[in-house]
């Protein structure tokens, strides 16, 4: 593995902009990471397959992948916040239109909604924002920071949602939610970045850009590699907490998780979510941290690895509630890890004029690997009464992802091409 050129540290790390984006992005990801919270509520008042919920979560999850390269090139063509607030109204009208729902079909085509919003107020638009107005020794530290602060709402996001489910109906949490959403604007006056980029990249129209790249073999093995991303992370924040509700053994009503309020299994299933979040805020500074130093393809390449390992285990070993914990802090370490390295290198080969809309395409793979992973969990899990195939592709395509992300080139572009 071989260093990264040493850079002056001058240019201040924590910025208004940064700390802006991160409000956006955790209280974005806070409401996102609770759906699997609903998932046996839903289907229970109305007696619908685990699969119809599970395809609603998929296309929420297409759309988002649909949606993230077309709102990079909104924010890239009209600006960064008017991107941003379209996004949080589309979100915001998706959860309220969804309380209504009764019917699969509604809430599977109201998640086209939801998945916009996200895509609007999600990593495609803040991180290139704070790429942007990031000095380049800085950079990979603060998408760093701007991911890890997405994994903080994921900490909050999916417990809150059960214990407002212990009082509230889950129609009405959908409400609150679309509120949250809204109230998320309140940091968009600080989010203003300027455009600082290389006058080559500023005189090279979107087009010109986006060529050069989809011609590019590094930009093929990036796009392919973020595959198993999505399809791992969408498979467990929407079917895990089922999964442990389904299958976990009891909960010891005189253990230490009983003694810190987790008494059953769907409390232990909300509260590995948010384990997950939290060991995945020092993953995804880490990842930072390391990303400005090392080269970010092998980094890539052994958090792929280090994620085929742990699921594997977890599958062959006995599921029990210990077993759950263990397992969402070592894949929470790992779990938003490969953002700001993925997002980074996007920046570092091809430029950052255009990075919103460059890192779209790219997360577009992560979202149709989610779409699979979502509902593949809830198609196999009506025919065959359990997940374990869907997780051992899960294992096959993170094996897959380590190895495509070897012979990535990782130089700027137009050096590659001089």
């Amino acid at each position: 593995m071989t260093t990264s050129p040493a850079a002056s540290d001058k240019a201040p790390l924590l910025t208004p902009i940064l700390l802006a984006g991160c409000v956006i992005l955790m209280l974005s990801f806070a409401v996102r990471a609770s759906f699997g919270v609903f998932q046996i509520p839903i289907a229970t008042e109305f007696g619908w397959p685990r699969a119809e919920f599970s395809l609603a979560i998929a296309i929420q999850n297409l759309a988002w992948g649909i949606g993230q390269p077309m709102f990079g090139a909104i924010a890239e063509r009209f600006g960064d916040r008017r991107a941003i607030v379209s996004g949080a109204a589309l979100y915001a009208l998706g959860l309220i239109l969804s309380s209504f729902a009764t019917e699969p079909g509604q809430h599977q085509l109201l998640n086209i909604l939801i998945g916009f919003g996200i895509a609007g107020t999600g990593f495609g638009v803040v991180l290139a924002v704070v790429g942007r107005a990031t000095s380049p020794e800085n950079r990979s530290m603060s998408l760093g920071i701007a991911t890890a602060a997405g994994s903080a709402g994921q900490v909050f996001g999916a417990p809150v949602a059960e214990i407002l489910l212990q009082s509230y109906p889950w129609q009405t949490v959908f409400v609150i939610f679309a509120v949250v959403i809204v109230a998320s604007l309140s940091a968009l006056p600080f989010l203003r970045s300027p455009t600082v980029a290389t006058r080559a990249e500023l005189e090279e129209s979107l087009g010109t850009v986006l060529v050069r790249a989809f011609k590019d073999p590094t930009y093929t093995l990036i796009f392919l590699g973020f595959f198993s991303c999505g399809y791992q992370l969408a498979f467990i924040t929407a079917h895990f907490p089922a999964f442990i509700t389904d299958f976990c053994g009891a909960i010891d009503s005189g253990g230490m998780l009983a003694g810190l309020g987790i008494k059953t299994t769907s409390a232990l299933g909300a509260v590995s979510i948010s384990v997950i979040g939290l060991f995945n805020i020092f993953g995804t500074l880490m990842a930072g941290w390391l990303g400005k130093r090392y080269t970010k393809k092998y980094l890539l390449a052994a958090v792929y690895t280090a994620r085929t390992i742990a699921a594997a285990l977890f599958i062959m070993l006995p599921i029990t509630p210990a077993s759950v914990l263990i397992f969402s802090a070592v894949m929470g370490a790992l779990w938003l890890a490969t953002v700001p390295l993925t997002s980074g290198l996007v920046a570092h080969i091809y430029g950052i004029r255009y990075m919103g809309t460059l890192y779209g395409f790219i997360f577009l793979s992560h979202q149709i690997g989610g779409f699979l992973g979502v509902w593949l969990g809830g198609k196999m899990f009506d025919i065959t009464g359990d997940y374990t195939l869907v997780w051992w592709i899960g294992v096959g395509v993170g094996a897959f992802s380590a190895i495509v992300h070897l012979p990535i080139r990782e130089r700027p572009l137009q050096s590659l091409a001089a």
